[in-house]
């Protein structure tokens, strides 16, 4: 009796995957479309007036990064708060700065994220309790929006060498939020949670003194907040300051450079 219950139920299950797998379909199908078509030579425009980081990219890398923006700007809703009125450079400019992290690595492009929210410039968030926040350049919420500076995405994407990108940094939240709320440990398709969670807690507990201590450091001393916050500040510098990175945290890099399956090092070479 047990063991016929249990075929049933291993039946059942089998019939749920099927049915997910057969409703996933027409969304591989459209994503897959979407991916090889044309790309705008508008878009191509913009990208080249409006982010130094896409003409250093590889053309293997331009053309992926082409076929993410399409799937991106398919998918998300850009919605304009304080007057602002979305066009396509917005729209660019914000899909590149995020599709950059999805290079070369299996992507269900930030599949909790549905609108976007874009200020002309620095805003004011509110707490559910009602009290009020210091101006913001961006948040990120877990199954929720992203809300961007408009301002400030721009400044972000036209510097590739700072260290500081808002685009990213509430990106990187969003990827760090697929597996739960925001704690620095995103899914590792590298399958090494032990080593990241090592050397990211070593890092992280360096931070915090050295900000602490107000010593000088190449990461962000934001990024000493929480270990969210790290994982955010790391994956900008990761992006635009490759070499320092490399040099000042080998560790820090090299977990970076598995976990998004990219070398930055090598665009500016």
């Amino acid at each position: 009796m047990q063991t016929k219950s249990f075929l049933y139920f291993i039946a059942i299950l089998a019939v749920i995957a099927l049915i997910l797998y057969l409703i996933k379909i027409p969304k591989r199908r459209r994503r897959a479309k979407l991916y090889t078509s044309n790309f705008p030579e508008s878009w191509v425009e913009i990208l080249n007036n409006h982010l130094p980081l896409y003409k250093v990219l590889p053309t293997a890398l331009q053309r992926q990064l082409h076929g993410h923006i399409n799937i991106f700007l398919a998918e998300k809703n850009f919605v304009g708060y304080n007057g602002i009125v979305i066009n396509d450079t917005i729209r660019v400019v914000i899909a590149a700065q995020a599709c950059v992290l999805l290079l070369n690595r299996k992507t269900n492009y930030y599949p909790y994220l549905t609108n976007i929210l874009i200020y002309p410039r620095a805003f004011t968030s509110v707490n559910p309790d009602g009290g009020q926040h210091k101006a913001r350049l961006g948040e990120s919420w877990h199954r929720g929006p992203i809300v961007l500076s408009w301002q400030h995405s721009k400044l972000g994407g036209n510097n590739n060498h700072d260290g500081n990108n808002v685009v990213m940094h509430e990106f990187a939240h969003q990827l760090d939020q697929e597996n739960g709320p925001s704690d620095g440990l995103p899914i590792l398709q590298h399958n090494n949670i032990k080593q990241w969670s090592s050397i990211l807690s070593k890092e992280f507990k360096s931070l915090k003194v050295k900000a602490k201590l107000k010593r000088k450091s190449l990461l962000d001393k934001y990024g000493a907040t929480n270990p969210a916050e790290f994982f955010a500040v790391i994956t900008e510098h990761f992006i635009e300051q490759p070499r320092q990175l490399h040099k000042k945290h080998p560790e820090l890099y090299a977990e970076l450079k598995k976990y998004y399956q990219i070398d930055p090092i090598q665009w500016i070479e």
